[in-house]
């Protein structure tokens, strides 16, 4: 065989197999980027649900605390269920009528020449919001609290507490309360099992 015969066939093996190990490192490199977008896509994706719901838990607790029953009923599903330790309400219409129902007191003042006190007030809060999130259904558990000002004084009082258990579901986009279990740790019969309730 000529010498430069032999010559050209090495350096075609040798382009050859160079090029095969530069093909090979740009697919494995292409898929450890697509791993990595995937893996980067579905944090992305549990963070902005995680937000999404963490503000329909805030818009609950606006509506409850300022009457807005309208707004209250729609962070539930038209079907959701709201349970207080009463049974289980189902639906919108359902649950406003009975919340509608619910008179609102104040403790009367013991010296009726007092001067009028401004309405009192009360505010509830969420804490230590665990989510699982599952496609377009999630499930949660959360401390809440509520204070009030309903005394002679006005003075601030935290006299409730007690823990929520929820499902949610995201409709057209929007997260939405599936079902809600209240435990209030004030009424025996409202007060949640023994047990931790998270996962």
């Amino acid at each position: 065989m000529h010498p430069q015969t032999n010559s050209l066939k090495t350096f075609t093996l040798r382009n050859f197999y160079a090029g095969v190990t530069i093909a090979g490192a740009v697919l494995v490199c292409i898929v450890l980027a697509a791993c990595q977008s995937g893996a980067m896509e579905k944090q992305n994706s549990y963070a902005e649900d995680r937000a999404l719901i963490e503000d329909l838990q805030a818009r609950y607790m606006f509506a409850l605390d300022h009457g807005d029953l309208d707004s209250y009923v729609a962070t539930f599903t038209e079907d959701g269920i709201l349970d207080i330790g009463e049974g289980e309400w189902q639906g919108r219409d359902t649950i406003k009528h009975i919340l509608a129902s619910i008179p609102q007191q104040e403790e009367p003042l013991a010296d009726t020449d007092a001067p009028k006190l401004h309405p009192a007030t009360g505010r509830h809060n969420i804490t230590n919001i665990v989510l699982k999130v599952e496609g377009d259904t999630a499930y949660g558990r959360a401390y809440w609290f509520h204070m009030s000002n309903n005394n002679p004084q006005r003075r601030a009082n935290l006299n409730s507490y007690g823990h929520y258990e929820d499902v949610m579901v995201k409709v057209n986009g929007q997260w939405l309360f599936s079902k809600r279990k209240i435990y209030n740790e004030e009424v025996t019969k409202w007060a949640a099992p023994d047990g931790n309730p998270s996962w």
